[in-house]
């Protein structure tokens, strides 16, 4: 279990929350409204009290922390030139009995096994990122717009690992509404850095919600979330 207990920031104002056990959720917002700066909270790089299994964070060695939560940014980050894909999610491999293979023929990666994580496209990137966190297999993964850059059918690809058992539980943070709608979590609405929503998938998106928070900017035709062009 995972909980946060009335922390406020520069951005962040009074927010408390909890996960439980096998919970997931969906955390949507506009630009600035604090989602990034809250997963970042969540996951201990941003210094507070949280509470993990009944535990304040801190008192964790940093081994044990990578069993309970890891975070995944919205942007690949190396800082070695020439680390080859193959080479980054064997590093990425910490608490499962899953290969880097894998994991490059899950997400059709394979023909990019040898090349530099520099010179891999942004959507190439997003993926390796998806794939790191599956080697990775932490308790709670927190993921920082998980299809940003990525075609249709790639983004498609990436629902379905999302959906699946391959991780316990998940905080997804996406301007993606369709995603958020498809995957069916509970979703947490942040404004001004403030909750303004915290309920189920099927409450959120009723028509009267939608309006309240997108105005004619979204649409809900048939079973799809749709931008109202």
């Amino acid at each position: 279990m995972l909980k946060l207990s009335n922390y406020s920031d520069d951005i962040l104002k009074n927010l408390s929350l909890t996960l439980n056990n096998q919970q997931s959720l969906i955390i949507l917002g506009s630009n600035g409204a604090g989602k990034s700066t809250l997963a970042k909270v969540l996951c201990g790089i941003t210094p507070s009290d949280i509470l993990l299994q009944n535990k304040p964070l801190y008192q964790y060695t940093t081994k044990e922390r990578t069993k309970l939560i890891n975070y995944i940014p919205a942007k690949l980050e190396i800082f070695d030139d020439y680390l080859s894909l193959d080479e980054y999610l064997n590093l990425s491999k910490l608490h499962t009995l899953l290969e880097s293979s894998n994991m490059l023929k899950l997400l059709a990666l394979e023909k990019l096994k040898n090349k530099p994580c520099q010179q891999l496209s942004s959507g190439e990137q997003q993926l390796t990122m998806l794939a790191s966190a599956i080697l990775h297999n932490a308790k709670i993964t927190i993921f920082d717009e998980p299809t940003a850059n990525l075609d249709p059918q790639k983004s498609r690809d990436v629902f379905s690992v999302l959906k699946s058992k391959l991780f316990q539980s998940k905080i997804i943070i996406t301007h993606d509404l369709n995603l958020a709608y498809k995957i069916g979590y509970d979703v947490l609405y942040i404004k001004e850095g403030k909750i303004v929503f915290s309920n189920s998938s099927e409450e959120f998106f009723t028509e009267s919600n939608l309006n309240d928070f997108f105005g004619t900017s979204v649409k809900r035709i048939k079973d799809e979330i749709m931008v109202n062009l």
